[in-house]
């Protein structure tokens, strides 16, 4: 199979020829919400905001993406949607509307031949189409202006809180910012590199590195955290120290007031934690009411979880 030829080399891109076609673009915009019937489209976005259906949309080919995006916009506030497709409708796809739904139509000429088929059909199982009439649009931008400007206006008066907008976005860096709890990403048991404060330093060495956090949690006898000795502890240690280090414990050379997180605390909040002045921190051990050891929540561990 023989390589593609190259591109010439004599194609360029104007400045002045990008600029004109963005204005055409900002004009058809304008012209569309100069000339758009506010009154009807604030009855409109009303139907959709009492529906106690399915919203479905239905379109062809470009317009078809924007209205299956606008669709998922809906489902994504909770709201009962879907898209439709006409040719599917027509083979048997239609039994799924009701005449409790409404059906929203896509177009960028008002004549395409799959929805004027549709049309029929759909008034036939709901009595009437869609009563609003609003102006095709020659613009898949346009469309999807309008269509997300409708889903922020339903969200507001639905009185949609981030908390249940979370709910259907888990995946999402909302979802997991208002879901997620320092529990959910937290080391813990046999994760945790532990030792006592009359350890040497030198013997902990190993538990320092293998544990992946980049400390030693310093506890007693009853698991109460005492302190935290870092990898930066370690070498300043061994600047200051030089061969002393060999007879240094950990407790005398840990940090006694480490900064901790309870683990029902939001994940997010911990990572706002370790950010906070007056310096950064790579982790945050986890602790209860009485100073209980629990775990360990590291920044590796946030940024590995999408947070």
């Amino acid at each position: 199979m023989g390589s593609l030829p190259p591109p010439p080399t004599d194609e360029h891109i104007s400045e002045t020829t990008l600029l004109s076609l963005f204005k055409a673009q900002q004009g058809h915009l304008n012209y569309f919400f100069q000339n758009l019937d506010l009154s009807q489209a604030l009855s409109f976005t009303e139907a959709l905001l009492h529906s106690r259906g399915t919203i479905f949309f239905s379109s062809v080919e470009k317009s078809g993406f924007v209205a299956n995006k606008i669709s998922q916009t809906l489902v994504s506030l909770g709201i009962r949607s879907a898209f439709l497709s006409p040719l599917d409708a027509l083979h048997g796809d239609i039994g799924a509307l009701s005449s409790a739904d409404i059906l929203i139509l896509f177009s960028k000429s008002g004549s395409t031949e799959e929805l004027l088929h549709l049309i029929p059909c759909a008034r036939a199982k709901r009595g009437e189409l869609c009563p609003f009439d609003l102006a095709p649009v020659t613009s898949t931008a346009i469309q999807m202006v309008f269509g997300d400007t409708v889903a922020i206006t339903l969200m507001g008066a639905r009185n949609l809180t981030k908390e249940q907008y979370a709910a259907n976005h888990p995946a999402g860096r909302i979802g997991k910012n208002l879901i997620f709890k320092v529990k959910d990403v937290m080391k813990k048991q046999d994760e945790l590199p532990v030792c006592k404060e009359g350890d040497l330093i030198m013997d902990q060495l190993v538990e320092l590195t293998r544990k992946g956090c980049g400390c030693l949690l310093v506890i007693d006898e009853e698991y109460h955290l005492l302190g935290t000795f870092t990898d930066g502890d370690l070498r300043r240690t061994l600047k200051a120290s030089g061969e002393a280090i060999f007879k240094l414990t950990v407790g005398e050379m840990c940090n006694r007031n480490p900064r901790t997180i309870g683990s029902d605390a939001m994940a997010v909040e911990a990572m706002q934690k370790m950010e906070s002045p007056p310096s950064p921190v790579q982790f945050l051990p986890e602790v209860d009411h009485q100073n209980t050891l629990i775990g360990i929540v590291t920044l590796h561990g946030l940024v590995s979880a999408g947070l």
